[in-house]
């Protein structure tokens, strides 16, 4: 259970990922009913450090601090043709080995990468420096097409936005879906993008109310998971055509309506699993699935586990259930 997170701090450190995993770990959330973590940042050196707008942290710890870590969360490197400091990627060596996790966010994928716990695993990054961690690590697969890869025990965030995506995922692995929806709450973010979702989607012109438009469609889809929802029906919402209508969609949002649609029941499920009673069948009717053969089809197929065994996993132990990367 993740219960201890440690960021690692070093010159140059990206300021907003530093914000966003003090923000997700280091708040404490206790009175909400929502878990709460011992969270420090490291550094090699404690004292003050630079980070990468120039504001200046004060860092209290030293890197022993990470050797209770559930996860050690490296931030952006702003030396991209420079390896980090050995001593950091021996932390995420003996991480790796102690059985913790490792979480890099955007340019932090090079400093896991230079540790080598990456060797012929999956590492994503922003788009931008994709080539050149690909050209100075050639060990590691470098995926510049989505938010975030789950290479469990690793995960990789593309760039600063994503790695809020990212915390909320490991969040959902580690606590189910009610609690990293409560958390993406207090955020004011979504409480879930698939990873898989391209980091950019270039494409044609689009009028500038689509962007709107189709933000009420998929709350109103949202609102009738248990109804039919072909496309024609949510291209009748936006007032376009089929053909149309998924062009956009997938300029706008870098995935397909069907996809989205699976997404959103598959996360409905877990929710209604998590927090009620409810037949199975029953859950398969609310989320749209129809029954509970095509829930539990589509269901395993995301998340590696059944309903069954992911409602016994966070009605029961609280342990994360398997989930398939």
């Amino acid at each position: 259970m993740l219960r201890d997170v440690v960021a690692l701090a070093y010159d140059g450190v990206g300021t907003f990922g530093l914000g966003i995993a003090s923000e997700v770990f280091g708040f404490d959330r206790g009175p909400e009913g929502l878990p709460t973590y011992d969270f420090a940042v490291v550094t090699e050196q404690p004292g003050r450090v630079r980070t990468d707008t120039g504001l200046d942290v004060h860092v209290e710890h030293g890197l022993e601090r990470a050797a209770r870590a559930d996860l050690v969360i490296a931030l952006g490197w702003e030396h991209g043709d420079v390896d980090p400091p050995e001593a950091y990627g021996q932390v995420l060596r003996d991480a790796v080995a102690r059985g913790a996790r490792v979480m890099s966010q955007c340019t932090g994928a090079f400093v896991v990468a230079a540790s080598g716990v990456a060797d012929g695993r999956v590492l994503a990054t922003h788009w931008r420096y994709a080539d050149e961690l690909a050209r100075r690590y050639p060990a590691v697969r470098v995926d510049s097409d989505v938010l975030y890869v789950d290479d469990d025990p690793l995960f990789s965030s593309a760039g600063s936005a994503a790695g809020i995506d990212t915390c909320v995922h490991l969040l959902r692995r580690e606590h189910g879906a009610a609690v990293a929806a409560a958390v993406a709450r207090r955020l004011v973010v979504p409480p879930h993008r698939e990873g898989g979702q391209a980091q950019f989607v270039e494409g044609p012109a689009l009028p500038p109310d689509d962007g709107q438009r189709l933000r009420d469609v998929l709350v109103w889809a949202s609102e009738r998971l248990d109804e039919p929802l072909p496309v024609e029906r949510l291209a009748a919402r936006a007032l376009q055509s089929p053909r149309s209508f998924a062009r956009h969609f997938r300029v706008l949002t870098g995935t397909t309506p069907l996809a989205w649609l699976l997404a959103q029941r598959v996360a409905l499920a877990q929710e209604l699993l998590e927090t009620t009673d409810l037949p199975v069948e029953e859950v398969a009717r609310r989320c749209g699935f129809g029954a509970a053969t095509t829930l539990r089809q589509h269901f395993t197929r995301r998340l590696g586990t059944s309903p069954q065994a992911y409602r016994r996993t966070f009605r029961g132990t609280g342990e994360p259930a398997l989930v398939a990367t």
